[in-house]
């Protein structure tokens, strides 16, 4: 491999740990070829893939599983000049077929999440694990802030992939600002889902809301699903954030402000778990015309992102 530096580190690390996708993309960053040109020295190889199926591959959005996709992997090892069996492992693990896919490198959601308790009792009242057997491949949240300073609303569209096989269901939570009244918020099932039970937590200010699939997915099955939290129950918002249990996923959140509350600063920020410090904090500017702020994560590690803003 390259001389020893961060990014050949980094390298190192995913072609050990994984997932697939990030040590794919890292290769790349680190050889400095485009797709194009990846493709042209596959071809050399006898190897025809697209450019469009690459950056699926790179993106975490489509998985190699086929043979000739699985030769073609392979072959990425030699024009990527990567040790043998490197990327092919972590697609194919030692033993040969399995039923169990490629889980990333997770945290538990106690550390990330609070109050912890109260998210247990609900995912037993649903008879749901805390790994309900999907980890997010992308993500992308829309977060509206009403004009009484409160959030009134989030919506996400997300993509996830099963790591073993019979998911047919995802959970997900919904923490409001103090003040929230559970019975008040209205959980809304959008493309590819429909809405199963609903518990809330009163004194907590949690709702966790079941959205069913109608396909039983298997391992390495990828599933794309919009869904809707009307809030506005709870008071004043200052910030959103949100913990990820797994690595490696595309996080987008976008936060919008009504025009008759507009905060006076923003930042975005990163914590390790619930109680530690933030860090990675850097000043957001509002958009004139919506009076929104965003982040995106390409490569999200387990922990939490967030934004917070001051009001006047």
């Amino acid at each position: 491999m390259a001389e020893n530096t961060p990014q050949s580190a980094e390298l190192a690390q995913l072609l050990r740990t994984g997932p697939f996708h990030l040590a794919l993309r890292s290769a790349l960053t680190a050889r400095g070829l485009a797709l194009t040109r990846v493709q042209h020295k596959l071809a050399q190889r006898g190897i025809t893939i697209g450019v469009t199926s690459l950056s699926y591959w790179q993106q975490g959005a489509r998985r190699p599983q086929r043979p000739e996709s699985l030769r073609a992997v392979r072959a990425l090892e030699e024009v990527l000049e990567l040790p043998a069996q490197s990327l092919h492992r972590l697609l194919v693990p030692q033993g040969g077929a399995h039923r169990e896919a490629e889980r990333p490198v997770a945290r538990t959601y106690r550390s990330l999440v609070a109050p912890a308790d109260a998210l247990q009792r609900l995912f037993a009242e649903l008879e749901t694990p805390a790994d309900g057997g999907l980890h997010t491949v992308g993500h992308h949240e829309r977060v509206r802030i009403g004009p009484q300073r409160q959030l009134v609303e989030r919506e996400s569209h997300q993509v996830v992939r099963a790591h073993r096989d019979g998911v047919d269901r995802y959970v997900a939570i919904h923490r409001g600002e103090a003040g929230c009244e559970p019975t008040r918020v209205r959980v809304h099932a959008g493309e590819n889902c429909r809405l199963g039970r609903v518990r809330g937590h009163a004194e907590a200010g949690v709702v966790v809301a079941e959205l069913l699939f109608d396909t039983r997915l298997r391992a390495g099955d990828t599933h794309v699903f919009d869904y809707v939290f009307e809030d506005g129950s709870g008071g004043p918002s200052s910030e959103y954030l949100r913990g990820f249990s797994f690595a490696g996923c595309q996080y987008v959140l976008q936060v919008r402000f009504d025009e008759a509350a507009l905060p006076v600063r923003c930042r975005r920020f990163a914590q390790a778990s619930a109680g530690a410090p933030r860090s990675a904090q850097q000043e957001l500017t509002l958009s004139g015309r919506y009076h929104a702020v965003h982040l995106v994560e390409q490569g999200v590690r387990p922990g939490i992102l967030g934004i917070g803003w001051d009001w006047g």
